[in-house]
């Protein structure tokens, strides 16, 4: 059975006190939507349906940037659930399958919770997805009867005994396209809060003979985000899962609590991460490598065998082969650096190549932008390239070539030529000791 994923996303988020979307709003370095998209996406879905409001444009652009086949529709009033859903239809017209309701703002929800509730639609019309709450609150309740899921009941409209309940909506369903928006055209605001709720659509359903029941997940997983006190709790509840996990996939995390990942991070077993090491979106690190204290990694690979820092940068395009060693203060942009080659110290290698075995010197510098244009560096295998080397791309540096220490590079250097671009030295004899007498004659006559 086909199945499309309406996310509702059309919120303005009036808690989180900001100019920004609240479903754009960052957990682990992606917006809270694209997380939501990404658990939808285990159940390989046909069409995505994203609905917005607020901030429509962003939301587009974000939704898109994830996924480009992704549908945006709007609702120009927020009316209710049920009224948000309706706005997917004409996007699933004609559409022969499942429709799942998910939540732009509710993050966590896993593939397995996903997967039990597509098993569960096999033998029913209506999946709602529900948790056992520590603390029912302000949650709607969901009525059983007789096995079934018989109504959902927002608290607002509950008596006191419906409020006694603690199986909770989350406000995920899941029922066939067609079925549900029939039942979405039934619901009416005759309620506490004048909205069209959707979860009316369960007592309609069951009035109608239909089947309905109730897919229970962890508490953690409907966890919604409505200010930043919970946005800075979720980020916390996303980094502790992502530490355990890293672990019992074999990663060493020294001091676990210190490091922070992305919602894409990727590590292999065996690697080392030290104590204060951040990583941004889009890293893989092959299984063995090493990656010291305080070192921030984006955008880039790290493969078998390398060691970044401590105090490290990797910054989008960086692409280390085994065995390379970047060292402490260096900085590492658009570069590729070839096996076994080293950037130990105090280094920005942006826009180059670096070939295998080559020594970068301390201080070195590629100087790859002339204010308006990027341009390359490259360097060979098996190259020694001095202290303190300034490289004004475009240039390169054949293999087993050198620079000597302080030289600022303009021109090609050829295989192993050792070039040298600094002014001569010059020794004035007894000119230092003259000057500063002359400095001091000026300061004691001013007083």
């Amino acid at each position: 059975m086909a199945t499309a994923l309406i996310i509702l996303g059309a919120g303005m988020g009036t808690r989180m006190n900001s100019d920004r979307p609240k479903v754009l709003h960052d957990i682990a370095g992606a917006p809270m939507l694209v997380h939501a998209m990404k658990a939808g996406g285990a159940l390989d879905p046909a069409r995505t349906v994203i609905v917005a409001g607020h901030g429509a444009d962003a939301v587009a652009r974000a939704a898109q940037d994830y996924d480009p086949d992704a549908v945006i529709v709007l609702q120009d009033e927020q009316l209710g659930t049920a009224h948000a859903v309706a706005q997917a239809r004409d996007a699933l017209a004609g559409f022969d399958g499942d429709a799942i309701v998910l939540y732009g703002d509710t993050p966590f929800i896993t593939p397995e919770t996903l997967a039990a509730m597509a098993a569960a639609r096999l033998t029913h019309d209506i999946v709602v997805l529900g948790f056992d709450a520590t603390d029912p609150a302000r949650y709607g309740r969901l009525i059983l009867k007789d096995d079934q899921l018989d109504r959902i009941v927002e608290f607002k409209d509950a008596t006191a005994d419906e409020r006694a309940v603690t199986l909770c909506n989350s406000g995920v369903v899941a029922a066939n396209a067609a079925t549900l928006f029939a039942l979405i055209d039934k619901v009416n605001n005759d309620n506490a809060a004048g909205e069209y709720y959707l979860t009316d659509i369960v007592g309609i359903a069951r009035a109608q003979g239909l089947r309905a029941t109730v897919v229970q997940c962890d508490e953690a997983e409907t966890r919604g985000i409505n200010s930043r006190a919970e946005l800075a709790m979720a980020e916390a509840q996303f980094q502790a899962r992502a530490r355990s996990t890293a672990q019992d996939d074999g990663v060493t995390l020294t001091a676990p609590e210190t490091v922070f990942f992305a919602h894409d991070t990727v590590i292999g077993r065996d690697s080392i991460i030290a104590p204060n090491v951040v990583f941004g979106p889009g890293v893989t690190v092959e299984s063995g490598a090493t990656i010291l204290a305080f070192s921030h990694l984006e955008g880039c690979h790290v493969s078998r065998g390398a060691v970044v820092g401590p105090f490290a940068r990797l910054r989008p395009g960086a692409e280390l082969a085994e065995g390379v060693k970047v060292g402490n203060f260096v900085e590492i942009k658009n570069a590729q650096i070839a096996e076994g080659a080293k950037v130990n110290h105090l280094t920005y290698i942006g826009d180059a190549d670096i070939g295998a075995r080559t020594n970068i010197g301390a201080g070195t510098i590629t100087c790859n932008y002339d204010g308006v244009f990027k341009h390359k560096t490259v360097i060979g295998a098996d190259a020694f390239i001095g202290s303190n080397t300034m490289l004004v791309a475009p240039v390169s540096v054949g293999d087993s070539a050198m620079t000597g220490s302080g030289s600022v590079i303009t021109s090609d250097v050829p295989a192993g030529d050792l070039a040298i671009g600094r002014a001569r030295q010059v020794n004035k004899p007894g000119l230092a000791r003259r000057l500063i007498q002359k400095l001091r004659d000026l300061k004691a006559r001013k007083g």
